[in-house]
């Protein structure tokens, strides 16, 4: 066992912290609030980074950058914006020794100051649609913060367009929806459900807001990601107006975007065991670690060049000869698996730790599979071969090519989907009053389904009488009409209520 990572079932807010600090992902910074994302934790956000920008740009985005400075009038021109934001902003009143004309607000997000610019370089129909996205960091003063769960200062991306039409600007908001749900289910494994939110809940200044939520192993929700159809309202308020096809200047039609690096956070918490991290081959910067075994260094030469023709076959690629020939300086080398993912396979030569103890360091970091090799092996021609999972195989070395390794590491994305399916199915219940769903609620954690029509001061009183907030109006909606939970008036549509982060 992993003597430094409380179980989860003891405290599950402690292990999560544990599982953090173990895999070194991150650490507290010196401002309050804030938080240093360390190469491991940074790593696993590029991976993801990686993969969402071919995706954007697949479906036609491109990347900019927008200032971090955000003048204070900007935000007071969409009303329902500022209000929804003002208790987040980080205000800037001096610079360079005096006070400043205007007040500058640090980036909470970035729908206003690029509504300016979008007015000056929207003036026809042959301007659109202008599709954005930016990679950046955002500032919401927040009171209560964990690592990367709800940090006051964080990375995201944003992005933004801009479109003729009503219609267009729907397609793309639940184009990107759907563009984050493959995201969340293919490559990090993590089951979502996809909904609008309610009004109380949509973000501020929004026509509707739609959403994934994935379930945490505590039965807790977190929302994963945002889509935003803005409407005309960012339009009208920053003068962004174009001549359409028929002459008539108009006001655009907007949306934004978003998910952020509490992605890690999810990660974390959807999969991660009592003896740490555990990745996704998707998204794990290392897919495995080569751990040679020998008491002396000529058995550890032995080894080594034994294994490097598989390290060989399965890197394709000249590099391994350059690795293989710093593998006798006591460090870690590495060979990329994969060089447009720089995705790697490491080899771990250090003589100041014993096998066990590198056991649990690449355990607790999460990596998907682990070779180990002695003098044994080396005489019989295997290798022994361990998932993250628990699973080991004594395979014949001459057996492991990149068939059969992408074999086992598509085997083990598959496990933890399905395994996070399973508990996320297991953990959704239906009831037919608010009686039944504050007992639950009261006891368990998991995802509740009801017929409730959507108000603002009927969510805000189960929200204090339970935690409980109304997750999303999901699409997948069973059809007739059943009493609300609250009024006992009709209702056509469930929702799905959870206590979230």
């Amino acid at each position: 066992m992993a003597k430094n990572i409380k179980p989860r079932n003891e405290d599950y807010s402690e292990w999560y912290l544990n599982v953090i600090a173990a895999a070194q992902l991150a650490d507290y910074a010196p401002v309050r609030g804030c938080m240093v994302i360390r190469p491991t934790g940074y790593a696993i956000w590029e991976s993801m980074q990686k993969e969402l920008d071919r995706r954007f740009k697949e479906l036609g985005h491109v990347n900019a950058y927008f200032p971090l400075f955000i003048p204070e009038s900007f935000l007071r021109k969409e009303a329902e914006h500022v209000e929804g934001f003002a208790p987040e902003c980080a205000v800037v009143t001096h610079g360079g020794g005096e006070k400043l004309e205007e007040p500058l607000v640090v980036r909470p997000t970035s729908e206003t100051i690029i509504g300016h610019m979008y007015a000056d370089w929207i003036h026809s129909w042959r301007d659109l649609p202008v599709l954005i996205n930016q990679w950046a960091n955002v500032v919401r003063w927040e009171k209560r913060t964990r690592l990367f769960l709800r940090t006051m200062e964080f990375l995201w991306q944003e992005g933004h367009t801009a479109h003729e039409s009503a219609e267009e600007a729907e397609q793309e908001t639940l184009r990107m929806l759907e563009c984050y749900r493959s995201f969340a289910e293919d490559f990090l494994a993590v089951p979502v459900m996809t909904g609008v939110k309610t009004d109380s809940e949509k973000f501020a200044g929004a026509l509707r807001t739609y959403c994934i939520e994935g379930m945490m192993q505590d039965g807790k929700a977190l929302q994963m990601g945002t889509s935003h159809n803005l409407g005309q309202n960012f339009a009208r308020a920053f003068d962004i107006k174009f001549e359409g096809r028929d002459q008539v200047v108009q006001n655009a039609w907007t949306t934004s975007w978003g998910v952020s690096t509490r992605l890690i956070g999810a990660l974390i918490m959807a999969h991660s065991d009592d003896e740490g991290l555990v990745l996704p081959p998707k998204v794990a910067p290392v897919l495995a670690v080569v751990i040679p075994i020998g008491k002396s260094d000529e058995e550890k030469k032995k080894v080594v060049e034994y294994f490097n023709p598989v390290l060989r076959r399965l890197a394709g690629d000249a590099e391994v000869d350059a690795a293989s020939a710093r593998l006798g300086n006591d460090q870690l080398s590495a060979v990329f698996y994969n060089n447009l993912t720089g995705q790697q396979i490491v080899v771990d030569m250090r003589d100041q730790m014993r096998p066990g103890e590198k056991h649990y360091y690449w355990e607790q970091r999460g990596v998907p599979l682990r070779i180990e090799i002695g003098p044994r092996d080396v005489e019989s021609g295997t290798a022994v071969i361990k998932s993250r999972l628990g699973d080991k195989d004594v395979i014949n070395a001459a057996d492991l090519d990149r068939n059969s390794f992408d074999s086992r590491l598509a085997a083990i994305q598959d496990a933890l989907f399905r395994r996070a399916v399973e508990f996320r199915n297991a953990n959704v219940v239906d009831v037919a009053s608010y009686d039944e769903l504050k007992a639950f609620f009261a006891g368990s954690r998991g995802f509740v389904r009801c017929r409730f029509n959507p108000d603002r001061a009927v969510e805000a009183r189960i929200k204090e009488e339970t935690k409980a907030t109304v997750r999303c109006i999901p699409f997948d909606q069973p059809g007739g009409t059943g009493p609300d939970i609250i009024s006992g008036k009709p209702a056509d549509r469930v929702v799905v209520f959870g206590i979230g982060y």
